[in-house]
């Protein structure tokens, strides 16, 4: 693929993205990659190969079946047309670009938040805590707090992996991330299953969760807010986070907007956090403004991400695929 191609992919799939957004709907290849990752799991339990080694496994099966099955249609197409093989991959790149969707969910809950059962119930979408006593502001900062992390594995590695690595990257880093979610849980069942799901999604978001941190800090200097304390914010408190990199944009984007963030977390019923992340004197009792606030710094931060991108994407050239 030539630079112009590469570059009308990238734009025509986010433009698909802002525009459309992306509807849910039975063969979506997310819910595609699930399916076959579920059937690739039972398959690999009901022989025994429950500990790493079967982990490794679905990793190469997840990995491989979502790459092949690309290039087999993508093959298939080309010796038809290629433009036929660019729309496929238009529509597998825009169906893995979810940057609208995160801001659609932060916009539900802010437009839901005077009916805080309702705003409870939005907020499911995006969180894995209990929401069902949590007071509106422990609804806003929940929404930033998934807001700012997804920006992350959400929004920016993927862009970036599209931009520098073309369509099998972008393929690569959702499949890791699905896998992630799946299976990458420190309970009984995945702790060794669901190493090599886990350890790769730490690793292709590692560097990604890092540039995060200047990517919010332009962005909070364009809209005048606080760039310095994004910085200061994330090399302090970056480490409270359990994941080696959702922390950095989370507590980047407390400094940039000057809010407490984190606080009291539920869990099935059990009290896993307490601790705020931000300064002692920053707000905590955040509203609908800080929400606001909020969206608007990721739209930006999405925009900018973009912009990079784009100034990437010839190195795409330098690629072997």
């Amino acid at each position: 693929m030539g630079l112009t191609q590469h570059l009308l992919l990238i734009l025509a799939a986010c433009a698909l993205d802002a525009l459309v957004g992306d509807p849910v709907y039975r063969l979506h290849p997310i819910r595609v990659l699930g399916a076959w990752t579920l059937a690739c799991e039972r398959w690999l339990f009901a022989r025994g190969l429950d500990g790493r080694l079967g982990g490794v496994l679905l990793w190469a099966a997840t990995v491989g079946g979502a790459l092949g099955g690309w290039w087999l249609v993508h093959a298939g197409l080309i010796l038809l047309h290629p433009w036929l093989a660019f729309v496929w991959d238009l529509f597998i790149a825009y169906s893995l670009l979810c940057a609208r969707d995160l801001l659609n969910q932060g916009r539900r809950v802010l437009l839901a938040l005077d009916d805080l059962p309702l705003a409870r119930r939005e907020l499911q979408m995006l969180v894995s805590r209990d929401t069902e006593t949590l007071p509106r502001a422990g609804v806003v900062r929940a929404t930033i707090e998934s807001l700012s992390e997804n920006l992350t594995d959400g929004v920016l590695t993927p862009l970036w992996a599209l931009c520098l690595f073309g369509l099998p990257g972008l393929i690569l880093v959702k499949v890791v991330s699905n896998l992630d979610s799946m299976v990458g849980y420190k309970n009984a069942r995945y702790a060794r299953f669901g190493w090599a799901g886990a350890r790769s999604d730490d690793l292709v978001h590692w560097l990604p969760a890092r540039l995060a941190v200047l990517v919010i800090m332009l962005a909070a200097a364009l809209l005048r807010l606080h760039p310095r304390l994004a910085l200061s914010a994330a090399l302090r408190d970056h480490a409270m986070l359990p994941s080696p990199n959702s922390g950095w944009s989370e507590a980047a984007c407390a400094g940039a907007l000057r809010v407490r963030l984190v606080g009291p977390i539920w869990h099935q019923g059990r009290l896993v956090n307490e601790a705020y992340m931000g300064e002692p004197d920053w707000p905590a009792e955040l509203d609908a403004e800080d929400l606001r606030r909020a969206l608007l710094l990721v739209l930006v931060a999405c925009l900018i991400a973009l912009a990079v991108g784009l100034a990437l994407a010839p190195l795409r050239s330098l690629m072997p695929w």
